[in-house]
């Protein structure tokens, strides 16, 4: 095709990975402006992106855009660089929503956005950003789950499954890995004296299907001793999707689970999925 007219490039939804960097500079144009951008739905705007004055980097975004505050947090609330922080928004955007539909006392809307740092937004999304400015996004970090772009909740997939006969419990996470793939395996607690069997999965398939989406029909259902819990019944979504992105099992806090071997059982599973084994 004939892409000599092609002056930019503007793409989102989730990181680009590097090496699409290098296909877009390879094999569509050398002359293009490849720009990466992040935002959100629920802003109707983005937060970070590109900017026509500056050079392009592989696989960073250039800097706040226009009225955005964008900082990297560390989590007791300092701001850094050079290492890896969360997305967060110091001062109010006019587009910003100030309360969700059918949260009569915003325990919803507080819990989504400024349950870690209290008036701060905080989007969700790893990033570091560097001295010099631009950002590079890492991906989701909480149990947002994130499917080309489309991003929601995993308790609203979750409270789907547990309602199909024959499931104990639940538990879905989406790991952003480093070759720019996106990992979503559920892992399903069958009813006591049962197991995981196909007639199962179908159904399981079929509930997500028909009440959700194909979209989030998961890569792999996974039979789990349990799911792994804290001691004051939090889902540790977050520590599992880490170790399935290849964090050291050392690095996850094994006190403050309910049932310390449910999370050795994860942290196997994810070593035999991180190794191929």
């Amino acid at each position: 095709m004939d892409l000599s007219a092609l002056k930019s490039i503007l793409v989102t939804g989730s990181p680009l990975p590097d090496a699409t960097w290098d296909w877009v500079y390879e094999s569509v144009s050398d002359t293009v402006r490849l720009g990466s951008d992040s935002g959100g739905t629920d802003v109707t705007s983005a937060f970070i992106g590109t900017n026509p004055y500056q050079p392009v980097y592989k696989g960073e975004l250039m800097g706040p855009y226009l009225g955005v505050d964008a900082q990297s947090w560390d989590r007791e609330g300092r701001r850094v660089y050079d290492q890896v922080g969360e997305l967060v928004i110091t001062r109010p955007m006019p587009s910003m929503p100030v309360f969700f539909w059918d949260d009569p006392d915003g325990s919803r809307y507080h819990a989504a956005y400024f349950d870690m740092f209290p008036g701060v937004w905080r989007q969700g999304d790893w990033v570091t950003q560097l001295s010099e400015g631009p950002f590079v996004v890492h991906g989701r970090s909480d149990a947002t789950i994130n499917r080309g772009g489309i991003r929601m909740g995993s308790a609203d997939l979750t409270h789907v499954v547990d309602q199909v006969d024959g499931v104990a419990a639940s538990m879905v996470i989406g790991a952003e890995l480093a070759d720019g793939d996106y990992y979503m395996p559920l892992f399903v607690v069958p009813q006591p004296g049962t197991r995981l069997t196909q007639e199962l999965e179908e159904r399981i398939v079929r509930a997500i299907r028909e009440k959700i989406s194909p979209r989030y029909v998961p890569d792999e259902i996974i039979e789990a001793p349990a799911v792994p819990r804290t001691r004051t019944g939090k889902l540790l979504e977050i520590p599992v999707k880490r170790l399935f992105q290849g964090a050291d099992p050392s690095s996850v806090n094994r006190a403050t689970a309910e049932d310390a071997e449910v999370l050795d059982w994860y942290a196997e599973a994810a070593r035999k999925y991180t190794s191929g084994a």
